[in-house]
């Protein structure tokens, strides 16, 4: 921490002399307006502190320095870089497909946004995007709306928790903890899936997964309305979000933020229904919007997010119903989407292993190949887009015509979004910088790559 000290003007009316406990005035005499005037007007002290990058209530790794007058922010400035970990250059060091296990680990709350929004690049760059069969599309949709829930989840728990609502952080993990075990369920990990090749998926829905994902919609929207109780009607909660935190539209605009903190401003702009991919034109699904352009907004916003979401699992449920192929026909292209794990739960099950092993020789080097060296992918370059949890995710990749990508920079919507942190706060008070932070919802993985 670092202060600045201006010694008031010295008038007749009052003197001053340091101690240990600061400045201490002496009045003689004289009008007793012009004395304040002249303590307050020469008393410039301002103080900057950093707020981070260890705090807990910084979302990770995010530094923030403020100037301060008081308890009011003068001024205020991201310090960022503290967990960047070179994804985007890595991604050169390997071949497309291996490029999902990078992806999936940026911003780590919401992993499948990533892998779609890499493979549809992918795809797009190979021309096959009509090739993806319709049950991989699906499952994608899928993934991505029960990511959706699990990312609001977090952002309302750690939001609730940093204004002292733990009550709120306890429901938000333990509802998050459903879609988790989903995720377990169909992919193997809780994080880091890799789920989403390019071309497809790395393997089919696992037996018992449609009664697993019906019992999950019960449940949640058993649960979804406790947070109405706890936070919508709670009149402490609204008057700790209400005009915190404000950005209007045209602030929005400037600084590029899309997402809840767009939508709270009363535009409904959501990829999903403006540039549709994955076949989201044929869900049935609302884009909530608020016009408070504060916290509060966004807050309701990301509540009626899941509930929408919850909608297109449902119909995503019933279009799953009968079985077919999640990977492309190509085999030069197709890694194995045959994928089961062995009885020890470890690796791949002896009938996916004999199935390679034992079709033919010509068949065994060329998944060798495949899987070591990759596929070509023609030269040139793309940019897609997805609706993320926290706004646009865009990938902008180029390829050379080599097995590896040339340069893939990812667009990601934290790190655009955290550009608003000055025009929230400046202003404001101290304690409501933490307030705008968490509408924000920034996660340092995907603002550092």
């Amino acid at each position: 921490m670092s202060t600045s000290h201006t010694t008031p003007h010295a008038t007749a009316a009052a003197d001053t002399r340091e101690t240990t406990e600061g400045t201490v005035y002496t009045v003689t005499g004289g009008d007793w307006d012009e004395v304040a005037a002249a303590v307050s007007g020469g008393d410039d002290e301002k103080i900057i502190v950093n707020m981070g990058p260890q705090h807990p209530s910084t979302h990770g790794v995010l530094r923030l320095i403020l100037e301060i007058d008081g308890e009011t922010v003068t001024e205020a400035r991201c310090g960022i870089g503290y967990l960047h970990t070179g994804i985007e250059k890595n991604l050169e060091y390997r071949n497309w497909t291996q490029g999902t296990t990078f992806v999936t680990r940026m911003d780590y709350l919401t992993p499948f946004f990533n892998e779609t929004a890499y493979c549809m690049a992918v795809e797009r760059l190979l021309g096959i995007e009509d090739q993806v069969p319709d049950r991989a599309n699906v499952i994608r949709v899928l993934m991505m709306e029960l990511n959706r829930i699990s990312s609001h989840m977090v952002a309302i728990a750690t939001g609730g928790m940093e204004l002292g609502a733990t009550t709120v952080m306890i429901y938000g993990f333990r509802d998050r903890e459903l879609v988790l075990d989903l995720f377990e369920l169909i992919t193997g990990l809780r994080m880091n899936h890799a789920y989403i090749r390019p071309g497809g998926l790395s393997q089919d829905l696992p037996a018992g997964s449609l009664d697993a994902l019906r019992e999950f919609v019960k449940k949640m929207r058993k649960n979804l309305p406790e947070y109405d109780k706890l936070c919508t009607g709670n009149p402490v909660f609204q008057a700790r979000l209400k005009d915190v935190g404000y950005l209007d539209l045209a602030g929005c605009m400037a600084l590029g933020a899309t997402g809840p903190i767009l939508r709270s401003t009363g535009l409904p702009y959501d990829l999903r229904k403006a540039q549709p991919y994955c076949g989201y034109e044929t869900y049935d699904f609302e884009v909530p919007t608020e016009t408070t352009c504060d916290s509060y907004g966004r807050f309701l916003i990301r509540l009626e997010e899941m509930r929408q979401s919850l909608r297109i699992v449902e119909q995503c449920i019933d279009r799953l119903a009968e079985p077919g192929p999640v990977m492309v026909e190509d085999r030069k292209i197709a890694w194995p989407a045959q994928l089961a794990i062995g009885q020890d739960g470890l690796g791949n099950s002896l009938d996916h292993i004999k199935n390679i092993m034992g079709t033919s020789m010509e068949a065994l080097i060329h998944h060798f190949k495949l899987v070591t060296e990759g596929f070509r992918v023609p030269p040139g370059q793309v940019y897609t887009a997805v609706e993320s949890a926290k706004g646009e995710l865009g990938v902008h990749a180029v390829s050379d015509g080599g097995t590896r990508p040339f340069r893939v920079h990812f667009r990601d919507p934290s790190f655009t979004n955290l550009q608003t942190m000055a025009a929230m706060c400046e202003g404001g008070q101290v304690a409501d910088v933490i307030v705008a932070v968490a509408s924000i919802d920034p996660v340092m993985g995907g603002v550092d790559r």
